[in-house]
């Protein structure tokens, strides 16, 4: 096998990388619609994917998935993801079979971790927490080069905490699909910033509106800004990472690297607040790529 393929499974899309095993370099890439709430369709999907890279290619390759939720240890199910069709599959082993070879699988806010402290925006950093922002919110740990994983399998997993200081009317929060109230990703994710605002309005025209001077949307997001302060405030009380990286489609919004880090010193246990918010290197990409990385 001469290539890296990766494969992220989003909540709207799916895309699949191809990287020179020995470079590293992308020789080729495919995106499609996610078959939402289609188990067999999901399967489907990623075979066809990889099928079409190499057929287009001409090599074959080692396969890397991320997933909008991880693998039990305990099961070996999925468990914990926001594309629902997944939980309580033994998704992995059913890939292997499909693939008829093994598959190495990881959350996709890990993939998305490992690829920007690998050769994005935090390399050379002794710790990296990588951040989506979109359908759901996540996280992922990287140390010296290495993915935190637990024995539960759920390092990063920042998004289903509560909102830490809560305002009056943020209690008792949104029901989450985790079975909670006011879970984090139930407040930043890019459904629940288009929720705040109302009207159907999309994140990227409720950033333009702002721009254009209108005071609803400036509110909003400034209220976004907020909590996403306080919410990486808690990361980095505990973890104290040198780099945090935004992904997903919230994390495109380019006035959150200038507002967030004036506002998180507040909220952080320090006298100084030396960690770097940044944006992805690899941009969309960084999931796919570190699922190739795997």
């Amino acid at each position: 096998m001469t290539l890296r393929i990766g494969i992220d499974l989003g909540g709207t899309k799916t895309e699949a990388i191809a990287l020179d095993r020995a470079s590293g370099a992308e020789l080729a890439r495919q995106r499609v619609p996610t078959e939402r709430g289609s188990y067999d369709g999901t399967i489907r999907t990623i075979v066809e994917l990889v099928g079409g890279l190499e057929t287009q290619l001409g090599r074959t390759g080692s396969v890397g998935i991320g997933i909008p939720g991880t693998i039990s240890p305990k099961t070996g199910l999925v468990k914990n993801a926001n594309s629902t069709w997944l939980i309580g599959k033994p998704f992995d082993r059913d890939l292997e079979a499909a693939l008829g070879r093994p598959v190495r699988l990881a959350n996709d806010a890990d993939c998305f971790a490992l690829s920007e402290a690998t050769d994005g925006a935090g390399k050379g950093a002794a710790t990296v927490f990588g951040v989506i922002l979109g359908t759901g919110v996540g996280g992922g740990m990287v140390v010296g080069g290495r993915l935190v994983c637990g024995p539960n399998a759920i390092a990063g997993e920042w998004g289903h905490n509560p909102l830490p200081w809560p305002e009056a009317d943020e209690l008792p929060g949104h029901y989450c699909y985790c079975g909670k109230m006011g879970c984090i990703e139930t407040f930043l994710s890019g459904p629940a910033l288009e929720r705040d605002f109302g009207e159907g309005m999309a994140a990227p025209d409720i950033v333009r509106l702002a721009e254009q001077g209108d005071d609803k949307a400036e509110g909003v997001l400034a209220r976004y800004e907020d909590r996403l302060a306080r919410a990486l405030a808690t990361i980095i009380n505990v973890l104290d990472p040198h780099v945090i990286v935004l992904g997903g489609g919230v994390g495109n919004m380019a006035r959150l690297y200038r507002e967030v880090p004036k506002l998180w010193g507040e909220y952080v246990f320090s006298d100084s607040v030396e960690t770097k918010l940044l944006a992805p290197l690899h941009g969309d990409s960084s999931g796919v790529r570190g699922a190739a990385w795997l």
